[in-house]
């Protein structure tokens, strides 16, 4: 972890663990913090908000731009000293669990898909042409099972592990059913939510 004053004089480096990191920074002079906005940014800048700093994101394609030659935090640190950098601001708890929602959803509704037209194309090459879609999954259990579909036994049992994949999948749950910033008015530090009054 390095550090500067503002004309970019470097004044410290250190190397810490994640425990002696946070302990670092809750005794640490209040400054300006600047990382790069990589997946635990907004994490470690909620923490270190807290302990009273600055926090700056610095966008990984600006951040990119400052690398001589491996991913650093010196760069980072270089970067978020430009004047005329833009930064990304530390997301409340709230709108990264509504993320969270987004982001699984999308997992889910590939996985299922995946496997429907993984299905699909088995059962082609067996001259079984099936219906397209994971809402047509009924139907195209019925046609596995119909005694005139001409399927080798083994295929009828890994036809049926792919169904029984699919409907595993936890269900998914409809972006405008996630929660929404706008339910809550404040949040507190320790991330919990505070209702809007009615």
């Amino acid at each position: 972890m390095p550090g500067a004053t503002r004309d970019g004089s470097v004044v410290l480096r250190k190397k810490l663990s994640r425990a002696q990191f946070s302990r670092y920074m809750e005794r640490h002079t209040r400054c300006i913090f600047a990382m790069e906005a990589c997946g635990s940014a907004h994490h470690w800048g909620q923490l270190i908000a807290e302990f009273g700093h600055e926090v700056r994101l610095v966008p990984p394609v600006y951040a990119k731009q400052y690398m001589k030659r491996h991913k650093n935090d010196t760069a980072d640190a270089e970067a978020a000293s430009r004047p005329t950098m833009r930064f990304v601001s530390v997301k409340p708890l709230a709108q990264q669990a509504q993320a969270m929602v987004y982001r699984s959803r999308d997992i889910l509704v590939r996985q299922g898909t995946q496997l429907i037209n993984a299905l699909r194309g088995h059962l082609t090459e067996f001259g079984v042409v099936a219906p397209q879609g994971i809402t047509q999954l009924k139907k195209l259990t019925a046609v596995i099972d119909a005694p005139e579909t001409e399927l080798p036994e083994l295929e009828r049992q890994l036809a049926h592990d792919y169904i029984d994949m699919v409907e595993t999948l936890p269900p998914v749950q409809s972006p405008k059913d996630a929660p929404r910033m706008n339910n809550v008015d404040t949040q507190t530090n320790d991330g919990r939510l505070i209702p809007k009054q009615q």
